[in-house]
Order: structure tokens, then sequence, then C-alpha cells
């Protein structure tokens, strides 16, 4: 049987500031909470640990006022991180599903788990189910409220506390269960979300999912945003729902080149829109997620909106620079 993981951290930071954080450590993880729910999105079990800080041991103030805990109740009652952990792994087992809201709780673990030096369990690539991009997609037009704000907006709020880590897994799971309860559910799982704190080494391991009404793809790192856009996988654009390889009607621009966006045309299945978002490993690194996604007349005429406002400014900022330049040759004359 499959149960669903929903667990919850919480996390102290450096005291005296991010500037003197230590480098790729930014949230040291004080509290682990889950509830296991079994297929039917009933609570089976919880688990909860308190861990001792060796890093951060100085409470950030912050930390202090949301979670309301104190440096000495860590240190009386926290165990060190490597145990607690195994212990979260145990309890577990091994035919569960990871559910957090948002996605930094599964980055921040595995944050922990390479400096602690422990070693990762985790799946590659990892799978698991973003709550709040779930509440979100459901009741909310993919936007994605908080926690507090989508308990009360569906009528779940109990004498519980927010922000303690069981705490907030037990609204997680019961956001899921409600949502398993009102939602087409064998739908809902198909919008699983991708991990992205170890991605794929190779070409190989590229991930490439189809969701109801979309496609992602996640490339390999490359070592720079230049090397990303020469590779064919990257810039092409398949057709989801057939699979057909489309000639672009517009191709990739960027406004920012931080995000590229471009549009084909499927001649059985109508215009598809695409988003690639270059993203940053290191200084020059980086690695791409790109979306593809069919649209309608008034999708293709956003896109093409947005490509006329780009061929705007450009045109301005040139018109700019010679109106400069001939400015500068006449001082000199």
């Amino acid at each position: 049987m499959k149960n669903y993981i929903v667990f919850d951290l919480e996390w102290n930071q450096c005291a005296r500031g991010k500037a003197e954080s230590i480098e790729d450590f930014p949230f040291e993880i004080i509290e682990i909470g889950a509830v296991r729910l079994d297929e039917q999105c009933r609570v089976a079990d919880e688990f909860h640990k308190l861990i001792r800080p060796r890093e951060y041991t100085t409470m950030h103030y912050m930390i202090s006022e949301v979670t309301h805990m104190k440096m000495k109740e860590l240190r009386h009652d926290g165990e060190r991180f490597e145990d607690a952990v195994r212990a979260f792994f145990d309890w577990c087992g091994e035919d569960c599903v990871f559910c957090t809201w948002g996605s930094m709780d599964l980055t921040e673990l595995q944050r922990n788990l390479k400096h602690f030096q422990v070693p990762n369990p985790f799946p590659r690539p990892l799978f698991y189910y973003d709550v709040q991009k779930l509440y979100g997609l459901c009741y909310k037009d993919g936007a994605k409220p908080s926690l507090d704000g989508a308990v009360e907006e569906l009528g779940l709020l109990e004498e519980r506390p927010f922000h303690r880590a069981l705490d907030d897994a037990y609204y997680t799971g019961r956001v899921l269960a409600r949502m398993y309860e009102e939602q087409d559910w064998e739908r809902l799982l198909s919008y699983c979300s991708i991990d992205y704190y170890r991605l794929p080494e190779t070409k190989e391991e590229e991930i490439s999912i189809v969701f109801p009404n979309y496609s992602k793809y996640v490339s390999r790192i490359f070592p720079n945003r230049e090397a990303a856009l020469q590779e064919r996988t990257v810039t092409k654009m398949n057709c989801y729902v057939c699979g057909r390889s489309l000639r672009k009607k517009v191709r990739w621009f960027s406004p920012n080149q931080r995000i590229y966006y471009a549009l084909a045309v499927c001649p059985e299945h109508g215009f598809l829109k695409g988003k690639l978002r270059v993203k940053k490993v290191d200084e020059e690194r980086v690695y791409i997620i790109k979306t593809l996604k069919l649209t309608d007349e008034e999708g293709m005429a956003k896109i093409s909106s947005r490509l006329e406002d780009l061929r705007i400014r450009r045109a301005e900022r040139n018109r700019a620079k010679r109106r400069r330049s001939r400015h500068g040759d006449g001082e000199q004359k």
C-alpha cells in the first residue's frame, strides 16, 4: 500500500546575518515533523524530532518570533541531525510518496544531508507532490497562497498553532485530504513536481514529463547560457499530445536573457507556446527548464505582443545609442 509522507521542517539561520552564513548552508534544520497518510489520505501515524544545532547555535530573532522555539529547549531535548534524519527515513519506509507545502523543505533537507555527510536516500529524479501548487491549481487559478491562508479558506483551522513542523505537516495533510474528497484525485496526482536539487548529470538523465495540459523538460548542467541554447534538445518544440516535431512560427526570444519564449503550430492540435527558464547553478553554469503548452489565439497574441514590445525597446535603445554617438562625435570636432 502506498503511503503519503507529508513533512515540514523548521530551521535556524545565522544570527549575525547572511554575510556570515556558511557557504551553501544558509539554514540548519532544528525540527522535523511529518504525518503518514494512507491511500485515502487518512492520518495513519505521526513523526516528530527536535534537532540540536551545531553550526548556528544562536537563535535568529525572526525564527524565534515565528516558531517560539528557544535554543535552551533544542540543546536539552534535541538530537544530532544524523540520528534524527535517519530515524525519519526509517519511519517513512520504502513505498512512500513525499508531499510538502512548497519546494524549500526538500531543498534544505538535502543541503543538510550533504553538509552533515549523510547519504542522500532520495531517488533520482525525485518526484514529489507540492501541496501548495496542487491547492493553487484546484482553488486559486494557479496562485500559491500561504498554508494558514489555505487552511482558513477551507475551514480546517483547529486549536493547533502554525509554524511548528508537526503542526504544519498536519495542516498540509488536512488540505491534501480535502482535495482527495473534493477533486478528481487521479487527475490531480498527475501533477507531480520535480526536485531540482540534484540535477541531471548527462543527456541520458535529462527529464521529460507530460502533464494533462503541458509538458516539462529539465536539462543537464551546461557550462554557460550560450552552450545551453545551442543544444537542439533544449530549443526543439514537439507537440506533447501527438509527439510531432514542429516548425517555429516565432523563434525563441528573450526580454531579459533569463526567460525565453517561442511559438509553434501543430497542424492537428493548434498553437503551442514555449517557455525556457535559464536557471543558475553558479556564476557561469546553468540548466534549463522548458515548458510547452497548447494555447489559443489569445495566447498566440500575447507571445506576438511580447516580441513586438521587445523590438520596440531595441529600436529605441539603438536610436538612443546613435544620438549619443553623434553627440560624442560633435564634441570631438
